[in-house]
């Protein structure tokens, strides 16, 4: 009997401008045995509902698009019972999470990756319920990630991050927080802060490999202090170019679970989507939580 798999595709994602590399890759996995079913995404959600209302019926489930589409089918999966390995093809504008995994740019060699894998089980977030895969973050160029045009993003990819997070430089604001990591409390104004799980953000931070294990049930925080001055701007800006990210004031830390407490709301952004946060936000790692095919 054939194994079934469920392949989804983002028409708008960064890299998928022409459809020959991607029948490509649904022959390749057809070959392997898999009776493909194609779906494409229309709007935003589209993704995770059709993975929470069918994908549950297929042995695997492969998307196509970018660490959005890949965040809402990781949203859609968590959504299950029991739900199957998860493949990647990545063809977004920047891919921060595939990078990590060093996954071919190319969705045939991604195909035939998935064809091989054996699977491996990976640590999954939630952010008050809501699943991330690997980074929530807020402060100074959080909102460039959900507010970059999307053809800015296809045409420029990380530079699109880097243009637009340079229009809120003139406006940069302290953000006021009680950030609980452990057994610490880190109190005071910052000028971004992230949870992470992976090597890459949005090309404007770059964790060394060995500080980076993606299935270990921990998180790597990074916060930096709102500065004071010019100077201690200068010494943050080097030090993350330095990716001294122990230098300057910086706190970094590998945890479990994070809580962040604030006076009033403020946006977050999950996997480069926009989410709304609170007064109190809650982020757990849930260690181990999806297996993907990588």
């Amino acid at each position: 009997m054939s194994k079934t798999l469920l392949f989804i595709v983002n028409p708008r994602a960064g890299k998928t401008r022409s459809a020959a590399p991607l029948f490509e890759a649904v022959t390749l996995l057809s070959e392997a045995g898999y009776l493909v079913s194609i779906r494409q995404t229309r709007e935003r959600g589209h993704a995770a509902r059709m993975v929470r209302e069918e994908g549950g019926r297929f042995d695997r489930v492969v998307c196509c698009g970018g660490d959005g589409t890949l965040n809402e089918t990781v949203a859609g999966a968590m959504a299950l019972d029991a739900p199957p390995p998860i493949g990647y093809i990545p063809c977004g504008s920047t891919n921060d999470f595939a990078a990590s995994l060093c996954l071919p740019d190319e969705p045939p060699a991604a195909a035939q990756r998935i064809n091989e894998s054996p699977g491996r089980a990976l640590d999954v977030g939630r952010f008050n319920g809501r699943p991330f895969i690997y980074v929530a973050s807020f402060g100074a160029f959080t909102q460039t990630s959900y507010t970059a045009s999307q053809n800015i993003k296809n045409d420029l990819g990380h530079l699109a991050y880097i243009l637009e997070g340079v229009k809120d430089l003139s406006t940069l604001r302290p953000y006021q927080a009680a950030v609980t990591a452990g057994e610490e409390i880190f109190s005071g104004e910052f000028l971004f802060g992230a949870v992470t799980n992976a090597t890459s953000v949005g090309g404007l931070i770059t964790l060394q490999e060995d500080k980076v294990v993606l299935d270990d049930g921990l998180f790597e925080m990074l916060l930096i202090p709102y500065p004071k001055s010019a100077a201690e701007l200068q010494a943050l800006i080097r030090s993350l170019l330095l990716q001294d990210y122990e230098g300057a004031g910086l706190i970094f830390r590998h945890v479990r679970q994070v809580r962040v407490e604030t006076p009033e709301s403020f946006p977050w952004s999950l996997d480069g989507e926009y989410a709304q946060g609170e007064e109190v936000v809650e982020i757990v790692n849930r260690q181990r939580r999806l297996t993907f095919l990588l």
